[in-house]
């Protein structure tokens, strides 16, 4: 725990060190770029290092062993084609079953990725980066590799909706599916979140919503026939998170608030911003009537993960300047709450099991199922 917390601290500390809003000029390096370099090079080395060097953190780590290891003896996994590829190359590589490796593999992209993204489209590389850590984005990674991987793509292509290059964010997306099929999703999901939707669109679409509460043997039908792997198993449980509710809930309150503050000049949302908005709008709606349907949070989190862009520009939408350092310090706080919630109550749990930290260094792999048969 202690060791997280301090990775944290450090690594947000480099980060506000980041400017990403600086122009060279005359073709020059400033002394602010090189701090830039320095300071998300040294994140980046720190976060992978934590990330790769770890042995059996994470609830399915042992999963993901054995899944690679039935790669390599091409037996039948449920796994996507993409990393099915992966591992087979990495471990013809290696000449031997080496998963750390692959575990070193997706945690380098999955971090450069979400670095890369933060800093291209923040308004503040400090101030995102400091919610992408509080709200325990990076530590779950250690979580589902393939899935935080597929996340990290679907953060890093919200610049091609933005920019209606539909071609290139499909073609972005298809190649991600190829890891974790459930990133498709974020095809229509941030497509309709792009729209510049009406009043009377969204009573529609409230209506529709509504459907969930009394078609969800349909629904559940429809997840089986797209994961024939879910059938008979936990994952058709379902399941929702209160935090994740109350946290959608209380930024869309607070851009309410904010657009309400500036409803006198009569200024639309910007197109970004109001992306964001409907993100949120949707994961909301998800939490809340769709709990039935299994691994909710993972759909959820390809919408609420734009909160790190989100609420910063909110709050710089705000011209009254104690008023914003007070809207500031709220969400600060908040976000602090809500990682110490996730440290002390949530990491060490079965459904995440990051906590205690071990590494290859001073432990040794558990037996996988293949090793005990």
């Amino acid at each position: 725990m202690i060791l997280y917390i301090a990775v944290a601290v450090v690594t947000v500390f480099l980060g506000m060190l980041v400017n990403n809003r600086c122009i060279r000029q005359n073709g020059t390096i400033s002394r602010q770029q090189m701090l830039n370099t320095l300071s998300l090079l040294s994140v980046f080395l720190i976060l992978f290092a934590l990330s790769a060097c770890r042995l059996n953190v994470g609830n399915d780590y042992a999963k993901y062993v054995e899944f690679m290891h039935l790669i390599n003896c091409d037996a039948f996994v449920p796994t996507e084609m993409g990393f099915n590829g992966i591992v087979k190359v990495l471990y013809g590589v290696s000449g031997f079953e080496n998963y750390l490796l692959v575990f070193a593999f997706f945690a380098f992209f999955t971090i450069l990725l979400f670095l890369a993204a933060i800093y291209r489209q923040a308004d503040s590389f400090g101030f995102s980066f400091f919610l992408f850590m509080a709200f325990g984005y990076y530590f779950q990674s250690f979580n589902t590799v393939r899935y935080y991987l597929a996340l990290a793509i679907a953060l890093y292509a919200i610049p091609y909706v933005l920019k209606k290059q539909w071609g290139r964010f499909i073609l972005l997306i298809l190649l991600g599916s190829t890891l974790h099929k459930s990133l498709l999703v974020v095809i229509p999901l941030y497509i309709l979140a792009s729209l510049p939707w009406k009043k009377w669109q969204l009573g529609i679409a409230a209506v529709f919503c509504s459907t969930f509460f009394f078609m969800q043997d349909f629904y559940l039908k429809v997840v089986v026939f797209l994961y024939p792997t879910y059938e008979d198993t936990e994952y058709l449980e379902g399941g929702t998170s209160l935090i994740n509710i109350v946290r959608c809930l209380g930024v869309f309150l607070l851009a309410l608030f904010v657009w309400w503050l500036g409803r006198k000049k009569k200024e639309k949302a910007s197109a970004r911003n109001r992306f964001y908005f409907y993100c949120n709008l949707g994961a909301l709606v998800m939490y809340v009537c769709c709990s039935f349907l299994p691994i909710i949070s993972r759909i959820g989190y390809y919408l609420t993960i734009t909160h790190i862009f989100f609420l910063p520009a909110l709050l710089l939408g705000v011209e009254n300047r104690k008023l914003r350092r007070f809207l500031t310090a709220g969400v600060v706080g908040a976000a602090l709450l809500y990682f110490g919630i996730f440290i002390l109550m949530k990491a060490g749990n079965d459904g995440l099991r990051i906590l205690p930290y071990e590494t290859f260094m001073f432990h040794d792999m558990v037996p996988i199922l293949s090793d005990v048969n």
